[in-house]
């Protein structure tokens, strides 16, 4: 089975509200721990994984995240912007048991596997260094797509740090953009922060063909962030390419997102940049979205955890 390095998760997560007319995205969802799930699924699978974060230097505590969004998000409700037939497999989450690189390796199959038969991925991390396998699993999947693959990674980090110190959470799209086998993509890192990042990195991937939105220039244009952003990327939106979306929390501002590994004043907005994810959501094929480095003990009142819940509630059904 191309799932069989994930577990069940407890059926305690899924909630059910026991109403009737009251359905809850718990109720909904099948957890799968053999067995193949029907054509055209969202597959949500978890990364229960921060030693990609604690190699980094960063603070532990993403490996609680896959188990507590799902916690959250089970409990929301589908809207009538979602379709009624709808659906949604919950594959568990990947075995740590592993070593790093054979967890990646895992990973990173299970997702190539997904997207080739017409499921959508959902990855919750966990570190972003599983922005590698989503990403290469993703491209991987699309090596004979006639519309070339599309990244967007929403960050305060650029993450492209070489992997001399293993395979941290700063490493993944250095690993994207240097390995020989997968094939060429357009990559956008959007909101990095200049004091998150060292010159160096940013003239790399300069030179390895990445662009760039920084907050900085975002916050700087007098525009709401959503705005600034869809003009930047306007002409990306013509065609629905195939595309993978990485939200690291950290992208967002400590008043919205203070539970992660390290968090900002300054960031995104959910109000001023939701419009622009539903759009994204919408004339690209997004097929597989990462939300990383969530961490639950350093969180209030559940509003980080909360905030990657909504992030996957929109996903699966964006404002028409």
């Amino acid at each position: 089975m191309w799932h069989k390095h994930f577990h069940p998760v407890s059926s305690e997560l899924f909630f059910r509200s026991q109403k009737t007319g009251d359905p809850r995205f718990g109720e909904i969802s099948r957890c799968i721990s053999k067995g193949t799930p029907q054509k055209s699924s969202y597959l949500i699978a978890g990364y229960p994984d921060d030693d990609g974060i604690t190699l980094n230097s960063g603070r532990p505590g993403a490996k609680l995240a896959p188990d507590a969004i799902r916690s959250r998000f089970y409990k929301t409700s589908p809207s009538s912007f979602h379709q009624e037939d709808l659906q949604l497999v919950d594959i568990g989450n990947l075995d740590t048991q592993l070593n790093l690189e054979d967890r990646h390796k895992e990973a990173k199959t299970a997702v190539q596997s997904a997207l080739e038969n017409n499921h959508r991925w959902i990855g919750l991390g966990g570190g972003h260094d599983y922005g590698y396998p989503d990403g290469a699993g993703f491209l991987l999947a699309n090596k004979d797509s006639k519309l070339k693959p599309l990244i967007l990674n929403f960050d305060a980090h650029l993450d492209v740090r070489p992997t001399d110190k293993g395979l941290s959470s700063g490493t993944p799209f250095y690993r994207l953009l240097t390995e020989k086998d997968l094939p060429a993509f357009e990559f956008y890192e959007i909101g990095i922060q200049s004091q998150c990042n060292s010159k160096s990195h940013f003239q790399w991937l300069k030179d390895h063909g990445g662009k760039l939105i920084s907050f900085e220039e975002i916050m700087m244009s007098g525009q709401t962030q959503s705005q600034y952003i869809l003009n930047q990327l306007s002409e990306l939106l013509v065609k629905r390419r195939p595309t993978y979306i990485s939200i690291d929390i950290d992208g967002f501002s400590s008043a919205y997102a203070m539970g992660c590994s390290q968090s900002w004043s300054t960031g995104f907005i959910p109000n001023q940049i939701f419009p622009l994810f539903n759009i994204l959501f919408q004339r690209l094929n997004v097929q597989a979205l990462g939300i990383y480095e969530v961490s639950p003990p350093l969180d209030q009142d559940e509003a980080t955890v909360k905030l990657a819940s909504q992030i996957i509630h929109q996903f699966l059904g964006p404002i028409g």
